[in-house]
């Protein structure tokens, strides 16, 4: 009688992917101009959930798992963006002058898919059979609670109240403050450059709204860490490199240059042994879980009765699918291949490359999963995995097809490096989501195997959509060091590094010196972690989070730990109140995911109007007329904006509203 009523319940329906669908399409077009401008995404569970709730209260029978399946479409779509972090690599190193549609979206749907399927088995030894807290995944879990609940109950104190409105208002301020940049009536960016004794550094920060919102989200715990490696990046190796040689001309450039240049490659070594210690820290628990899964396969095959709220796809049918996508990655990689002075050892290296995929996705997926429910997918080392993914990549093939004969060989090398690459990113951005979003499940009571369609269903509609979006950024503003660069180039920072590391490896000419530096620094910083994690209560160190600080230029990484500083102090004045902290503090959560998803669609719409105009500052109404005040009035506004976008949410989460009144009344 129970499985009978269970199953009537709607669960996987036509509205539910279709409105998941549209919110895809938001929230991937703002995930990957995010990714390219900062090297950051955002998780889009939450918001999607609330959304979702918003709308479907206005129909009949809407159910939480039926919320939860449109959260769920939404946020592998999302996180499938993740894939920004190595495609665009193509376009820096010249081989490619866009983005082919169907070979990106195929790069996309396959290695996602792959991602969905691998990470099935782990769902049983890493969600139900752990105690991995899954942050986000509880968080969203616990909207779609009380959202729920609040719509039955009329009495209820509804915790979502005004989440639609935070969201709302961080959108519609940060994509106002953006416009004022655009229209140059206030500087977006402050930077200036200085000497320091025999060399020289800088202070620069961009004027972001997004970054607060990242600084907010991602807390305080990480925006330190990366103000470490800021301050170990720009106030000390810095200034040791420009000691020879102070940068001539124009103090700044050169300053960023020697950054570019020889910096970053410290900060890329320090990624790669945070990375390595980051797998060995969770391979034994991962072997462990995958053990237990294989244990509960046999145990459902052998007739045992399972509940509806346990059922996977079928192991077959998972392996099966497993299989059957190594055939379109074979013809991918080939397809990549012909042509190109790869060409004559083009066997060898395909039967190598497949192999790879096969085995390294399977670790990738295991690892980021675990990750997730460690420390969240916001938080996952997406970005030190894919160092380890390349180094790997690069020199497999590289062993397999012996020295290179010419130069075009070599570019064709790094080239098909890059695109393995992507494939396996696939892999890994959707296994760091689909275990956050089964505990989502787990904890609301929605059934598994239709969580992993509708993740299969999230990532297609993902893999749509990201090709065109990529398209227009290249078109409208181009990346870093790329051929058609823009002054207002997107820094792709994954990309290039990830591209560095894979021409490095080929051409003989990384600088594997400061890559050591780098990771002598990065096994200090785990040193460092261990020991606060071993003597402190709740002080630690995120290695990741350092390195990225390190790689990362100054205006990037500089307002993100002012976010977390701002997020820290709201949610203190949040949790003051015993009974409604909890509902203050996401209402916080809410305006910060507003402010990233307001900067972001703008920065997607300006593209589209750079690329109809062909000029770069098409809005722009004032030049440069007014100097460093422009500076200074920037600053200003940026200021004020945040301040009362915060002060209002707060007023928000002092309503306490009609429901509420009528409790305290019957009390």
């Amino acid at each position: 009688m129970t499985q009978v009523m269970r199953s009537s319940v709607r669960e996987l329906t036509t509205r539910g992917v279709i409105l998941g669908g549209l919110i895809t399409l938001v929230f991937t077009a703002a995930n990957v101009y995010l990714g390219l401008k900062v090297g950051l995404t955002f998780a889009t569970a939450i918001p999607a959930a609330v959304i979702s709730m918003s709308v479907l209260r206005y129909f009949r029978d809407h159910t939480i798992v039926e919320n939860n399946i449109v959260q769920t479409i939404a946020s592998a779509a999302g996180t499938l963006s993740a894939i920004i972090f190595v495609l665009p690599g193509l376009i820096m190193i010249g081989w490619w002058t866009g983005f082919p549609y169907w070979m990106t979206v195929a790069v996309c749907a396959i290695g996602g898919i792959l991602g969905v399927m691998y990470s099935i088995p782990l769902r049983r030894a890493l969600v139900t059979g752990s105690d991995l807290p899954y942050p986000e995944g509880v968080a969203a879990a616990e909207v779609l609670k009380v959202g729920d609940s609040s719509g039955r109950d009329p009495d209820a104190v509804d915790p979502n109240r005004g989440g639609m409105r935070a969201i709302v208002l961080g959108a519609v301020g940060a994509a106002f403050f953006s416009l004022l940049g655009s229209l140059k009536l206030i500087a977006s960016e402050v930077a200036v450059a200085f000497r320091v004794g025999s060399g020289a550094t800088m202070v620069g920060a961009s004027l972001s709204m997004a970054l607060i919102g990242v600084g907010h989200l991602v807390g305080i715990g990480v925006g330190i860490a990366m103000l470490v490696g800021l301050v170990i990046s720009f106030f000390v190796i810095l200034p040791t490199r420009t000691w020879d040689a102070i940068p001539s001309g124009d103090l700044l450039d050169g300053v960023n240059s020697v950054f570019s240049a020889d910096v970053r490659m410290v900060g890329a070594g320090a990624i790669a042994v945070a990375a390595v210690w980051t797998l060995l820290t969770v391979i034994g628990p991962i072997l462990r879980g995958i053990v237990a899964a294989a244990a509960s396969a046999r145990k459902r095959r052998s007739g045992e009765s399972v509940d509806v709220t346990e059922r996977d796809i079928p192991i077959q049918y998972v392996g099966l699918t497993i299989i059957v996508a190594l055939i379109p990655i074979g013809w991918l990689l080939w397809d990549f291949m012909k042509g190109t002075a790869l060409v004559g050892s083009a066997t060898g290296i395909l039967i190598v490359t497949i192999i790879f995929v096969f085995v390294i996705g399977l670790v990738v997926a295991a690892v980021c999963g675990y990750m997730a429910g460690l420390i969240g997918s916001s938080n996952s080392p997406i970005s030190g995995v894919g160092v380890l993914v390349v180094l790997c990549a690069a020199l497999l093939i590289k062993v397999t097809h012996g020295p290179a004969d010419s130069t075009s060989q070599t570019e064709a090398l790094i080239a098909y490096t890059l695109f393995t690459s992507s494939v396996v990113f696939g892999v890994a951005t959707i296994s760091n989501d689909n275990l956050q979003d089964l505990k989502t499940g787990q904890l609301v009571g929605a059934t598994p195997w239709k969580q992993q369609v509708a993740l299969i269903i999230g990532v297609l509609f993902g893999s749509a959509v990201i090709p065109p979006i990529l398209g227009l950024m290249n078109n409208a503003f181009g990346f870093q060091g790329a051929p058609n660069a823009t002054e207002n180039a997107l820094a792709a920072p994954q990309a290039a590094l990830l591209s560095t590391l894979a021409k490095g490896v080929f051409g003989g000419d990384l600088n594997w010196a400061l890559i050591g530096l780098g990771a002598a620094i990065g096994a200090g910083v785990i040193v460092v972690d261990e020991v606060l994690k071993r003597t402190t209560s709740n002080l630690k160190l995120p290695p990741l989070a350092v390195g990225m600080g390190m790689y990362l230029p100054m205006s990037l990484t500089l307002i993100i730990p002012i976010g977390a500083f701002i997020g820290l102090a709201y949610d203190k004045w949040a949790l003051r109140d015993p009974i409604g902290g909890e509902r203050k503090k996401r209402l916080g959560v809410l305006l910060a995911t507003g402010l990233i998803v307001g900067e972001s669609l703008y920065g997607v719409v300006f593209a589209g109007i750079v690329a109809g105009t062909g000029d770069d500052s098409p809005l722009a109404i004032v030049g440069d007329g007014l100097g460093n005040w422009m500076q200074v009035i920037g600053v200003v506004v940026f200021a004020v904006m945040l301040t009362a976008m915060y002060s209002y949410v707060k007023r928000i989460g002092s309503d306490d509203g009609p429901a509420a009144t009528a409790v305290q009344t019957k009390k």
